[in-house]
């Protein structure tokens, strides 16, 4: 069957179609440029700009034939424009469910995120029930949380849809999270925010992947699970800054020493904020509020529903993941 990936060169995007093409599928991975590596797998990559006006596109050929369509592409970023975020986000995900509906794909998979919901005060054990908040504090969550809307919203009988809403996701080919933490820790500028203590959950790349594909699957086998959102992790969460600790042991980088409060981060993050805004810097703020409420407060889910109506189950803890992705570079 032929399966489709937006962003199909992204960090996710490049593993589910990995993935696919493993269990024999004809895979076209679309993005905003090539991917020699995929080529190399054997894997079609096609080039289109997601965000761009659908009127005259060839968007809709490019998804003719496919048996699903996996759009995990997405602008992610803690600061920029609102216009940025609008195009990547609501934009782009408006374009690919009008492709999907104009060549007549029968089911859509829409990579979300647990920001959607995500408050001050931090997120602990919610199920789907959680309300998207009256208030983002990012342009980021902001869009995603309407792009996911507009996926959910377009599930009936002809497109059947749903969101996935995965965690910090890690693994071998991190182009993000990972990346972040050690250029921070290694030019000297991570820094803690709050005690420690702070759980999260977080999403194994691998794990990330076959959610996607039990998704597509359940939503040919079980209708009732269209239309909706799920959460995704490992399962158990974990203190955010322990693990911050571990992965930064395994990459032979020396450990955070300086640590400030949450009420302090947040004060430097909102002055950053408005110098930035005033002085219309284009580099980003060494701190925003979204970031800091994420470094400081938990975020840890209830997986029941993925579990139940997916068929989800992590194969591995967070701490086997992180050994299994890092630990070759301890050794």
């Amino acid at each position: 069957m032929r399966m489709l990936v937006t962003g199909g060169s992204g960090f996710v995007g490049s593993a589910l179609c990995r993935r696919l093409h493993a269990l024999g599928h004809d895979v076209i991975a679309l993005a905003r440029r090539p991917s020699p590596s995929l080529a190399a797998a054997g894997i079609r990559t096609v080039c289109h700009d997601l965000s761009a006006p659908v009127a005259g596109s060839t968007l809709a050929e490019h998804f003719a034939g496919a048996g699903c369509v996996f759009h995990t592409a997405a602008h992610v970023k803690m600061w920029g424009p609102r216009e940025a975020f609008r195009a990547g986000n609501v934009v782009a995900t408006g374009n690919v469910i009008a492709a999907c509906r104009e060549a007549g794909v029968p089911r859509l998979v829409f990579t979300s995120s647990p920001s959607v919901v995500a408050t001050s005060s931090g997120l602990r054990g919610v199920d789907e029930s959680q309300p998207y908040p009256a208030h983002f504090e990012a342009f980021y969550p902001e869009t995603k949380a309407e792009a996911e809307r507009s996926v959910l919203a377009a599930h009936g009988p002809v497109l059947r849809s749903i969101a996935l809403r995965p965690h910090l996701i890690f693994g071998p080919g991190d182009t993000n999270l990972v990346p972040t933490i050690l250029a921070r820790a290694r030019a000297g500028r991570l820094v803690q925010v709050g005690d420690g203590s702070n759980l999260v959950d977080l999403t194994f790349i691998d794990d990330c992947v076959e959610a996607h594909v039990l998704a597509a699957a359940a939503l040919d086998e079980r209708p009732s699970a269209g239309g909706r959102a799920y959460f995704i992790s490992q399962g158990t969460p974990v203190p955010l800054w322990g693990w911050i600790a571990r992965v930064l042991e395994l990459h032979g980088v020396a450990p955070v020493r300086r640590k400030i409060s949450a009420r302090l981060a947040r004060a430097l993050a909102t002055a950053a904020e408005t110098t930035w805004r005033t002085c219309r810097l284009r580099s980003d703020p060494p701190l925003t509020r979204f970031l800091a409420e994420e470094m400081a407060t938990d975020h840890y889910f209830d997986l029941s529903a993925a579990r139940r109506e997916l068929g989800y189950a992590p194969s591995l803890t967070v701490w086997e993941a992180t050994e299994r992705s890092f630990g070759a570079l301890r050794r």
